[in-house]
């Protein structure tokens, strides 16, 4: 079952200072984060410990264990084929990366813990929302990113109920510290990524099967906006113009192609739910040498994927699941 996509849609919040229950949309949780909003019932800001925030939606069909494993679940990763039955995550170290480590013995300790990590799938919002969170924190704004549509087995056993989001400072969660014994898969409620969905913290057997593309898509829309990015950027010169004035040598120098470029990027961002705009400002951002046409088309993908997510649906769609 396909759950209605829509990053833009309201949100439950919860204040734990009297226990109102209230709804809001993005921009009001955008303005509460600035301390210009308050709680309806008694007032708390953003800046107090018990203050409001997003709770889970009492109709999420995923609050329902029989449908836990009949809807889609979504993840993004830079691994080509997520989730990796046999994982080894030392296979990739170096002779001398394991002798830094301590020796085989650290080294075989340390990947016994990677390999207790649970996996995380969520909503297709969540998904997307965390490929930008890698693109601009991560250092991954030139790696290749793929969207898996995840099928869980029928048989799984869900956890009663669902936790407030488990991860640790890294975004870990130690598999068998939320899914005790007899239980597969763990609803947790995702502040960070589609703030208020739920996603779930589950193990690789608890997966049957995987649709996987390479976002964004490869043949991204070229329609209008392509076109006059395109032909605004090169019809600009691309030479480094010098900085100047007092605070020159503090400045990094820009071509007027680049500042149009970023000048493209913000506007299309402003066109985008209020709390995705400064994640896809930043990662659209043209950069000095950058191809026109190339950066046009990967910014226009990327911006469907969040304006207009039919296209990737589709493709989705024509791909053959891969059991895991």
């Amino acid at each position: 079952m396909e759950r209605q996509i829509d990053f833009s849609r309201d949100r439950q919040m919860l204040c734990g200072g009297c226990g109102r229950r209230f709804v809001v949309d993005l921009d009001w949780i955008n303005r509460w984060e600035q301390a210009k909003e308050t709680c309806p019932g008694c007032g708390l800001t953003c800046e107090h410990e018990d203050a409001p925030r997003v709770t889970v939606d009492p109709d999420d069909p995923a609050l329902d264990d029989d449908r836990v494993a009949t809807v889609s679940w979504y993840h993004t990763s830079t691994q080509p084929d997520w989730p990796t039955r046999h994982f080894d995550p030392a296979a990739v170290l170096t002779p001398e990366t394991r002798r830094r480590m301590g020796g085989e013995q650290r080294v075989s300790a340390w990947a016994a813990r990677q390999r207790a990590k649970a996996l995380h799938v969520g909503t297709y919002e969540a998904a997307v929302h965390n490929m930008l969170r890698r693109i601009r924190d991560q250092a991954d704004q030139r790696s290749q990113f793929y969207l898996y549509r995840v099928r869980l087995k029928p048989s799984v056993v869900v956890r009663e109920g669902w936790l407030v989001d488990p991860s640790n400072f890294v975004g870990d969660v130690v598999l068998d510290e939320v899914c005790p014994p007899g239980v597969d898969v763990a609803r947790y409620l995702n502040f960070h990524e589609d703030p208020g969905g739920l996603s779930l913290a589950l193990g690789r057997d608890a997966i049957a099967s995987v649709q996987r593309i390479a976002v964004p898509l490869p043949d991204a829309w070229d329609g209008g906006w392509v076109r006059d990015a395109v032909a605004a950027l090169e019809g600009v010169s691309g030479t480094v113009v010098p900085a100047t004035g007092k605070l020159a040598r503090f400045m990094r120098p820009a071509s007027p192609r680049a500042v149009l470029g970023r000048e493209l990027a913000a506007a299309l961002a402003g066109r985008l739910p209020v709390n995705l705009r400064d994640q896809f400002k930043s990662i659209a951002a043209f950069a000095e040498g950058d191809d026109p046409v190339r950066w046009a088309r990967r910014t226009s993908g990327l911006f469907e994927l969040i304006d207009d997510p039919t296209r990737v649906l589709a493709a989705l769609d024509q791909q053959d699941p891969r059991e895991v």
